[in-house]
């Protein structure tokens, strides 16, 4: 065992390791020293009344809870500062309650439970007050520890620690070096936990008390309070309880668990939550879901970094990581990566700690989504939780308290993400019962995306049309459409330059057709319509997609996804393709939709844009329409843009156009 750093001991017994509260870093920094240091006792800044609770709530890890003191009312106050003490109990009736998170990254609760694990006694030594302030300010970003010693990084910002303002504060500060200094006769070697904020005036007290100029425990008087209880907390709220990401966190326990290095999770930890992220979300959306390769993954990544450095910050947040991939993937992707960095997989970790490696029954990644997701099951352990908020919580009688956390880490600050969020099944059985199937209408702005597609498959149609007309010619005065460079060196020996001449294209385009997935299942398809064209820029469409009553996305809103379409333009009145006996000679979903092309086309030449060039089987079904048709590839066009355009939303009825923008997601 090596010997604590001089500068984090008060003297030759009591030792005193400074922490940022509620980091994943300083609670790794925690256990690491105390295993590499010897010690008989740890102190924590926590009153004597949570002991109980707070260990008992330890031994339940990696179950997270939060413990709950609520204040005593009583007459006057004994830290006002204005000496008010008329006997008006009405703001401690409204006064804040105080907490304790158990967080498996926090720093005290890491030293609890080491301690408990090494039968370390652990000493409460806070005072006891019914009122409670928090003492917090802006620090720096905990992860600058992995690379400077923890007496170094408290050096370093010790010229920034402001002296406690209020008497309240300064008053425990006192209370807890006189507790140590009463440790020190009876342990030979105690640790104290504390905030890093806390730890220079500590320290301070603790010289004045040896000196004999501080104040001893006899001149203190705790307050009359409530013992503390002790509550499970909702899943879908752990965000506004842990310090780091539940995700993160979950991480932090499976390798403390199976015993893996935790190092650097708290970075690494960021490209799982992509790749988790990455799974879920093409689990949910298939073929329909864009292709999230390593470059894409990278760049995020980057990009992460990049806003992080912005914001002054090592390590990213939140708001930061779901930025990044909202820019770069898309708002379903970074819906996924929201979802999943809120959730606390319990399951994992009992996994872990299970012999047969499977997850109990209890502990399930999709415990904080049961009610939305079809589990029914009543779970008494449900009935007690507590839903936190912003510096509030739900209690389970259904009081709504103002909390104050005692052991606070760096103020945070509330941004708005613009992400819709996943409607519950109850939303969606509601809106499609609600549906009218006599009122359907599209989306104006996809069909003026879909139609520029159009437009843009017939132009590359249209110009290989004029590539088959090329021909090669000697150059004499002009290059004409570029050097012919295959001919040039096919007739080295002539010593001559072939130019390529490349004439305008005689052919007109009115049929395009689009396969986006072929060989398409019909099970996946159900739903065939021709729609007639709204406005003079449309084209008469007809196509074959997912079922939109499925997938519901808003209040008269489906989302469906293309199959294959075919584009009339300009448009033409035509019968529905999907019920014209004339097209039942055809076998598949998409040779009708080819014959439909090719019967309804007034040109010779049908554009088709697909995965793989037509068949010989398709050639030939053209052929019996004395058609032509010109493969446009489909990995000419962006996978992100095609991903998008293949989404179709369905209105239900001309109205909801006015607030569909507010429902629907990109891709």
């Amino acid at each position: 065992m090596t010997q604590p750093p001089s500068l984090l001991q008060l003297d030759e017994r009591v030792t005193v390791l400074p922490i940022i509260h509620g980091s994943g870093q300083f609670a790794w920094l925690t256990r690491r020293f105390l295993l590499e240091h010897q010690f008989d006792c740890v102190a924590v800044p926590l009153p004597e009344s949570f002991r109980e609770s707070v260990e008992d709530a330890v031994l339940e890890l990696p179950k997270p809870a939060i413990v709950i003191q609520q204040t005593t009312p009583q007459y006057g106050n004994p830290f006002s500062l204005s000496g008010d003490d008329d006997g008006d109990d009405d703001d401690f009736d409204d006064a804040p309650a105080s907490y304790v998170p158990i967080d498996p990254c926090q720093g005290v609760i890491m030293a609890i439970r080491a301690a408990m694990g090494e039968h370390i006694p652990r000493a409460f030594i806070d005072l006891e007050t019914n009122h409670f302030q928090p003492f917090s300010t802006v620090m720096p970003d905990p992860y600058a520890v992995r690379h400077v010693k923890c007496e170094m990084f408290a050096a370093a910002v010790l010229p920034s620690i402001p002296r406690p303002s209020d008497e309240h504060t300064r008053v425990r500060i006192a209370h807890m070096a006189a507790r140590l200094d009463q440790l020190s006769k009876n342990f030979e070697r105690t640790l104290m936990v504390c905030s890093v904020l806390e730890w220079p005036w500590i320290r301070e007290a603790y010289r004045l008390l040896r000196e004999g100029r501080g104040r001893v425990l006899e001149d203190f008087e705790h307050d009359d309070v409530r013992p503390p209880d002790t509550y499970p907390v909702d899943e879908r709220t752990l965000l506004f309880l842990f310090g780091e990401l539940p995700f993160i966190t979950s991480l932090y326990e499976r390798a403390r668990a199976s015993l893996e290095e935790d190092e650097n999770l708290q970075i690494d930890g960021v490209k799982e939550l992509l790749i988790a992220a990455k799974e879920q979300y093409v689990n949910e959306f298939g073929s329909r879901a864009r292709n999230v390769t390593p470059l894409l993954l990278s760049k995020c990544l980057k990009y992460i970094r990049n806003l992080s450095l912005i914001n002054r910050r090592m390590t990213p947040d939140m708001v930061t990581i779901v930025t990044a991939c909202q820019q770069i993937l898309g708002d379903q992707y970074a819906l996924h990566v929201a979802e999943i960095a809120s959730r606390y997989d319990q399951g994992s970790v009992n996994s872990s700690l299970s012999s047969r490696g499977t997850a109990t029954e209890e502990g399930t990644a999709d415990d904080g989504y049961r009610d939305d997701h079809g589990d029914d099951s009543w779970d008494p352990e449900k009935e007690r939780q507590v839903t936190l908020g912003i510096d509030q919580a739900r209690l389970p009688g259904g009081d709504v308290v103002s909390l104050v956390n005692r052991l606070p880490g760096p103020p945070l600050m509330w941004q708005t993400l613009s992400l819709q969020r996943r409607a519950s099944r109850d939303e969606k059985e509601r809106w499609e019962y609600n549906w009218n199937p006599y009122s359907q209408c599209s989306y104006p702005p996809e069909d003026e995306r879909i139609e520029m597609l159009r437009n843009r498959v017939c132009q590359r149609a249209q110009a290989i049309m004029g590539q088959d007309l090329a021909r090669t010619e000697k150059f004499t005065t002009s290059v004409k459409d570029g050097i012919d460079i295959r001919d040039t060196l096919r007739h080295w020996y002539e010593k001559q330059i072939y130019v390529k001449v490349i004439p305008p294209s005689r052919g007109q385009l009115d049929a395009c057709l689009m396969l986006f997935d072929s060989p398409a299942d019909p099970r996946d398809y159900p739903w065939r319509t021709t729609w007639f064209a709204e406005h003079e820029w449309e084209s008469t469409l007809a196509f074959f997609a997912s079922d939109f009553t499925q997938e519901m996305v808003g209040p008269g809103i489906g989302l469906g996804s293309y199959g294959g379409a075919m584009f009339l333009y300009p448009p033409v009145p035509i019968r529905d393709i999907w019920l014209d006996p004339r097209l039942d000679f055809t076998a598949t979903l998409e040779e009708r939709l080819i014959a439909a092309a090719c019967m309804h086309s007034r040109c010779r030449q049908v554009a088709i844009m697909s995965a793989l060039p037509p068949g010989n089987g398709w050639r030939r079904l053209a052929r019996r329409f004395k058609k032509q048709l010109v493969h446009v590839p489909l990995a000419s066009f962006s996978d992100e843009e095609v991903k998008q355009l293949r989404m179709v939303h369905v209105l239900n009825g001309s109205e909801v156009r006015s607030y569909a923008a507010d429902f629907i997601r990109k891709a």
